[in-house]
């Protein structure tokens, strides 16, 4: 049994050394890289993704994808993301989905696009959760589901993402997917507007207006239009000079 016992342990330790050594190796390229040794970072990273270290793969994918240290080619980028989705990773997941969706370096195919969203959000990505949102809010994926669109969203706005925040609270608000809820569409606009996200901001200040799902209060109203307007917000702005004949920075030329 102890001799059993001790080749499985060799047996490990054997199996182990390999997967250090391609770490230690990962390592030291993106060391060069962040040095701005581009080209050496770039060899690196391909030696690393063709003996199949996934981080390599994502990372060569996006050399390819910006050109940096190796001629810019969309399919080859494409190329190199599969194969580190393949093996799990959600960001290669993520970006190859993006990819599929807008038919750079592969033909676009909103459907393949939806695939690999999901893959990746089920791995609690939030940028993948929010785009399967919207894909199933839009029916882009060939598939409509407000409902499902909903449960994305959350997901996503439960991790911070701003967009799906607001998204959701849109969906609170008109009452699809979900039972029509304008104090639950107030608290996820605010939570997007909180972040700075200035078409929430714009809708919070809808709603402090009007006093839909909050108490009607014009000086609220007023500020957050006045957020929204600073970053541009062309509607917010109108509200503003509406409301209190202010002019911002962010008002566009005439």
């Amino acid at each position: 049994m102890k001799r059993i016992a001790l080749a499985v342990v060799f047996f490990l330790l054997a199996a182990a050394l390999p997967a250090q050594e391609q770490e230690q190796e990962y390592e030291e390229a993106l060391a060069a890289y962040q040095q701005g040794r581009i080209f050496v970072a770039a060899q690196a990273f391909i030696k690393l993704a063709e003996k199949g270290d996934k981080k390599a793969q994502l990372f060569l994918g996006n050399l390819y994808s910006s050109g940096k240290g190796v001629p810019q080619d969309d399919a080859e980028a494409a190329r190199w993301y599969q194969k580190a989705a393949d093996k799990g990773d959600a960001t290669a997941q993520f970006t190859l989905g993006n990819m599929y969706s807008t038919g750079k370096g592969v033909p676009q195919d909103k459907a393949e696009a939806m695939r690999w969203y999901r893959k990746a959000a089920e791995q609690g990505l939030p940028e993948a959760q929010f785009d399967l949102g919207v894909m199933y809010d839009t029916g882009e994926g060939d598939v409509q589901d407000k409902a499902e669109a909903a449960r994305w969203y959350t997901e996503a706005a439960g991790l911070g993402n701003a967009r799906a925040q607001f998204n959701l609270g849109l969906l609170y608000f008109k009452g699809e997917g979900v039972p029509q809820d304008k104090a639950k569409a107030a608290r996820w606009y605010r939570r997007a507007a909180g972040q700075g996200l200035a078409e929430a901001q714009f809708a919070l200040g809808i709603l402090c207006e009007k006093g839909e799902g909050v108490s009607q209060d014009k000086a609220e109203a007023v500020r957050w239009y006045r957020m929204a307007a600073e970053q541009g917000n062309t509607n917010a702005q109108a509200s503003l000079r509406r409301l209190t004949g202010e002019e911002t920075p962010g008002k566009p030329k005439p």
